[in-house]
């Protein structure tokens, strides 16, 4: 299928390219930007005339709940709301039932994600098995079936031998570790950001330190063991200050920060609304702020949905026996243009952090607009409005901004050139 998009201002931040132009696209793959090739005759055209056309978005933490977990979502329902927000490549975590810590269930995965065909799927695998911490996954097999990095998530390695031991086998194949930094002892039993808030609402609180104490655990052991490492879902200043130390001792270490943790804070929670309820937890204005300039600075290259999709009843519960999580993929372009629309970054940089930035943090084939390339693009009307909830596609609608009016609409996302949303 030969198809031409239109008068578009096409952003590429990979490339630096902002301009006004066409987008010719044949068999899957970016032919032209520009003039069209000789004898280039367009099947389909869409008139892009006031649209940005941008690489689609790559979201590096995405639950689709499959296996195992189908009352809170499924690989086509996520996959559809994530080309919605106009994501094109996503990552997912290896928490499913059972852990992605076997071929078999990569493979399940991809077999589905390709009937889907929403989004491209790009899993990631368990750094242990059953993630316990305990015995070292086979990481190499889970390579070969498709696993792009290897993590454990918020689930600690109690011994921190066992995780050097982890860190210097991956090192030794080139494979990337990616590190959910929270001290299980610290952490343990916490609700909320441990400060005002909690302690005026009553509710367990996590300090900082178990976020920064890890870190500080991790970042040596990367030095140590020279792995590949990206640091996800980060949420204090003290975090990120200590990111862009190791970034300017040489140390190639990449993060994402979840967005909503640049959106919200913990003063969020002053009503006991379970849709605020994360973890690790949102922090204070000040947390946020840094996590804001890091951003700004690109010691935090990728923003990521982190999104979880749970069953309405996984949030009734009062606010302590509710599961943490927000669903907020398929909003994801009009959330983070609220960064846009506050001053905070200009549209190329946003779209930077969005496409190339996490693409780049797990060498994955996505994130940029290049002749030859995959025709994996977000078109959108940044003048227009998204009314979040008006339409609903994942099956979680754990979201508190649904009824938020917010800048932007997601009209087309094209993965390898056909249309997998249009609005």
């Amino acid at each position: 299928m030969k198809l031409s998009i239109l008068g578009a201002r096409v952003i590429d931040p990979a490339s630096g390219l902002d301009q006004v132009t066409d987008i010719h696209v044949e068999a899957c793959k970016i032919v032209a930007l520009g003039a069209a090739p000789a004898g280039f005759v367009a099947v389909d055209t869409i008139d892009a005339k006031g649209l940005v056309a941008a690489p689609g978005l790559v979201d590096l933490n995405v639950a689709l709940r499959e296996p195992g977990y189908s009352r809170k979502g499924s690989i086509a329902s996520e996959t559809r709301a994530a080309a919605a927000g106009g994501v094109t490549s996503l990552c997912c975590p290896p928490k499913t039932k059972p852990v992605l810590d076997t071929s078999a269930v990569a493979e399940l995965i991809l077999d589905r994600a390709r009937e889907a065909g929403n989004t491209k799927v790009f899993p990631i695998g368990a750094l242990s098995k059953g993630l316990d911490g305990e015995q070292l996954a086979e990481l190499v097999a889970l390579r070969d079936a498709g696993c792009v990095a290897f993590g454990n998530g918020l689930e600690s390695f109690r011994n921190t031998r066992t995780l050097c031991r982890a860190l210097e086998y991956a090192a030794t194949f080139d494979l990337t570790v990616i590190f959910n930094s929270q001290d299980h002892d610290l952490a343990e039993g916490g609700l909320a950001h441990e400060g005002p808030t909690a302690s005026f609402l009553g509710l367990p609180g996590i300090p900082e330190t178990a976020e920064t104490v890890a870190l500080a655990r991790d970042l040596l052991l990367v030095e140590q063991s020279g792995v590949r490492a990206h640091f996800s879902q980060l949420t204090s200043a003290r975090g990120v200050a200590l990111i862009a130390q190791a970034q300017a001792r040489g140390l190639k270490v990449t993060a994402d920060v979840a967005l909503y943790q640049l959106i919200l804070t913990d003063e969020a929670l002053i009503d006991f609304s379970s849709l605020y309820h994360v973890q690790p937890p949102l922090r204070t204005r000040a947390d946020r702020d840094g996590l804001r300039a890091a951003l700004k600075s690109g010691v935090v290259s990728a923003i990521s949905s982190h999104h979880q999709p749970h069953e309405r009843d996984a949030k009734l519960a009062p606010f302590g026996a509710t599961e943490p999580g927000i669903s907020s993929v398929e909003l994801l372009l009009p959330l983070a243009m609220t960064l846009v629309e506050d001053g905070l970054l200009d549209l190329p940089t946003l779209l930077a952090r969005l496409s190339a930035g996490p693409a780049e943090a797990l060498r994955l084939p996505a994130g940029k607009l290049a002749v030859g390339g995959p025709a994996d693009i977000v078109l959108f009307d940044p003048a227009a409005s998204t009314v979040a909830g008006e339409t609903w596609l994942s099956k979680g609608e754990n979201c508190p901004f649904i009824g938020h009016s917010l800048p932007g609409v997601v009209r087309y996302t094209l993965v390898d050139g056909r249309i997998s949303h249009q609005a």
